[in-house]
């Protein structure tokens, strides 16, 4: 049974291979410190962190994210540590997430055996300014070892509690652990917004007429603006390690929380002059937001065929929360994400405890003089191996039966999807006509696993973007860049751009969308076709420094305005020849035309930019800008990269994989993209007639 732990309290501990897991709700950096008996850190190498993470006997994360694993062996720690602290952080401020512990929901903490068995757990309650805590400390005392739930903040973030545990170059290191986080997070996906209670994925039949579980009241209380608590994003604790099942009494699948287009946050006063008190003869008060009062509520999701006993209900598209089947489909598409992501986590878990179990019982046969002769010790090696494989093969069943139900479901949401999600071969694109309204998200290639490689799973990002793109067209570690030299990759990494810019001309209403291009030396005129040819662009690509000074003067004046506008309460003050659509800038061969002004501004374009709706998409290699230095580090760092071929530098914000990504390219010889574009241009002149 588990003891939960109170602050100062502690508990022995009877194994020595362990886990530590961290679920929060919001991406927090994990790390640990090694102390001697007086609980000193003696340098930055007793010091494991995301820019470190491996120590002898521990093993901290790589990245910021919602759910941590640290990996403890106690046997392995030197004979001069007797303090293991386990630190929380919350990333920089510059990250733009929170900075107060007190302003995200409480942490929790747990210590588990490698095979899941819980030892002890703890929830970091009554934290508020702090940054940065020490959760838990595991110390040796008198030859045991023994966990402890501490619960130390600091408002003065890493420095601080470096600092405390006596480590002399603590800000040194907090800014290195800073910079190691900065870089995880530009390479990470965003976590879905947080879920409700009521937004999860579980599969049940449809109910025809009332409802008897009170789901219909639910629903009609979150269409007047109702709110319910917010829970952490994707705990960490909702599988076993070793199967991949759920552990009894936890949620199913949740879906991001529905974004209710038009409607207020919650919590918003139900009355537009604010609230007032109520009066006897005022009359029964309506709580419903004003501008949902005549809202329907939404339609009920697919139904569910009932399964055959023992097996998997039907998969069918769309059958998560949402307003909308678009909101829905893009619902259902992050379930899967973070279904594969948690399956993987579990079978690697799960075969880790296997290789770690086999591990020790071949040292304590070799540590046995009796067995190293004989057929004691041939015996004992075989059953090691025996039990190894047994282990290796359940995993890999619960992974097989998890991969065959989400692979069925691939497979039924795929076809289902609207032209925004679709891949460019897609029957849905034939159908294409220009929207009416701007979609939720949009799809910008695909990622899969290596557990599950023909399984992809759609790389969806909100709408509008938040960050700008970086479409790398230097070398990478992967093996289809390597066969492929220098002029091809830079020909691919324009390709992805345009395939890129064209889906976000498609799935725009005409007028709210325009796309602007940087080409100083006119050296992507052939890729650059089909969006001159046929008239999308809003001007003529720019070459030469004097185009690039005109184009990016425009933009920031642009943004400029607009900023200035929101800010003093005045957006409807804005000069007549303001364009206030959104604005895609492809800039290629960065940063060939740029002098030192050039680069300032299209620095602020990448900072600035998205909150106004003027949007980056580079397509540069890093190397050719090595020149500027770390100058250039903070826009790499605030643009998502992307490839232009498959490659496995993107993360999940829930257990870290490492994910291959694959670009959204149009099939070769196929003229989708060529219809799309000229219908999109049709319907731009007219609208402009």
């Amino acid at each position: 049974m588990t003891a939960e732990l109170v602050r100062g309290q502690n508990h022995p501990l009877s194994q020595v291979r362990l886990e530590i897991r961290v679920s929060a709700g919001t991406p927090v950096v994990a790390g640990a410190t090694l102390g001697d008996e007086q609980g000193r850190v003696h340098g930055t190498e007793w010091v494991a962190h995301p820019g470190a993470p491996t120590l002898q006997g521990l093993e901290v994360s790589q990245q910021a994210a919602s759910d941590h694993r640290l990996a403890v062996d106690l046997d392995a720690m030197p004979e001069a540590v007797h303090r293991i602290s386990v630190l929380l952080a919350l990333p920089a401020a510059s990250a733009g997430g929170p900075v107060r512990f007190g302003a995200v929901a409480a942490p929790f903490v747990a210590v588990t055996g490698l095979d899941g068995t819980p030892v002890v757990s703890y929830t970091l309650t009554g934290l508020e300014a702090e940054s940065a805590v020490v959760a838990l400390e595991l110390y040796r005392r008198q030859g045991a070892w023994k966990v402890r739930a501490v619960g130390q903040g600091y408002a003065g973030g890493l420095t601080e509690l470096l600092t405390d545990q006596g480590l002399p170059q603590a800000r040194r290191l907090a800014d290195g652990i800073n910079e190691a986080v900065a870089r995880g997070l530009a390479r990470s996906f965003p976590a879905p917004v947080p879920r409700t209670a009521d937004a999860d994925r579980t599969r049940r039949p449809a109910v025809s007429g009332p409802d008897p579980d009170g789901a219909a009241a639910q629903d009609a209380s979150a269409s007047q603006g109702g709110s319910v608590p917010p829970q952490p994003a994707g705990s960490f604790g909702t599988q076993a390690p070793h199967s991949g099942t759920q552990v009894p009494g936890t949620p199913g699948r949740s879906a991001p929380l529905p974004s209710h287009q038009g409607g207020a946050a919650a919590g918003e006063s139900a009355t537009v002059g604010g609230p007032s008190a109520p009066t006897a003869d005022t009359g029964p008060i309506s709580y419903s937001h004003p501008r949902r009062q005549n809202a329907a509520p939404p339609s009920p999701p697919p139904t569910v065929p009932p399964a055959p006993p023992g097996q998997h209900p039907q998969s069918v598209a769309g059958d998560a929360t949402g307003w909308s089947m678009d909101e829905r489909l893009y619902n259902q598409v992050w379930g899967m994400f973070e279904d594969l992501a948690r399956t993987a986590a579990a079978y690697r878990s799960a075969v880790d405890f296997a290789d770690s179990r086999m591990e020790k019982e071949l040292d304590q046969v070799l540590s046995d003089p009796r067995s190293r002769i004989g057929g004691q010790g041939d015996s004992a090696r075989e059953a090691a191996r025996a039990k190894h494989a047994q282990l290796v093969d359940q995993a890999k069943e619960a992974l097989d039966r998890d991969l065959a139900q989400l692979t069925a479901e691939a497979g039924v949401v795929e076809p289902a999807l609207p032209p925004a999600y679709a891949r460019w071969d897609n029957p849905v694109w034939h159908g294409y006509r220009v929207p009416m309204e701007t979609p939720m998200a949009l799809r910008l290639g695909d990622l899969h696993l290596p557990e599950a490689a023909r399984l992809r799973i759609p790389v969806l990002v909100r709408l509008p973007l938040e960050r700008g793109l970086w479409i790398d067209s230097g070398r990478s570690e992967s093996l289809d860049a390597g066969f492929a030299d220098a002029d091809e990759l830079r020909r691919l990494a324009l390709d992805t751009a345009v395939a890129h810019a064209a889906r976000l001309l498609a799935v725009h209403p005409v007028g709210d969308f325009n796309v602007h291009v940087i080409d100083p030396a006119g050296s992507g005129a052939q890729a650059l076709a089909p969006l001159v040819a046929t008239g999308v662009l809003a001007a003529p690509p720019a070459s030469g420094a004097a185009g690039v000074a005109d184009v990016l003067a425009r933009l920031t004046q642009r943004v400029d305005l607009v900023h200035m506008a929101v800010r003093g309460g005045a957006a409807d003050a804005l000069p007549p020849g303001v364009d206030t659509s959104e604005q895609l800038l492809i800039v290629n061969d960065f940063p060939h035309g740029f002098d030192d002004r050039a680069v300032t501004q299209l620095r602020y374009l990448a900072d600035e930019g998205p909150a106004v709706g003027v949007h980056l998409m580079m397509v540069a290699d890093r190397e050719e800008a090595a020149e500027y230095g770390p100058l250039l580090d903070p826009l790499w760092r605030s643009l998502l990269r992307l490839t232009p071929v498959p490659d496995d530098h993107l993360a999940d914000p829930w257990v870290g994989h490492a994910w291959t990504y694959e670009p959204a390219l149009v099939p070769p010889g196929s003229q989708v993209l060529q219809q799309v574009l000229t219908q999109v241009a049709a319907a731009r002149r007219a609208w402009n007639r």
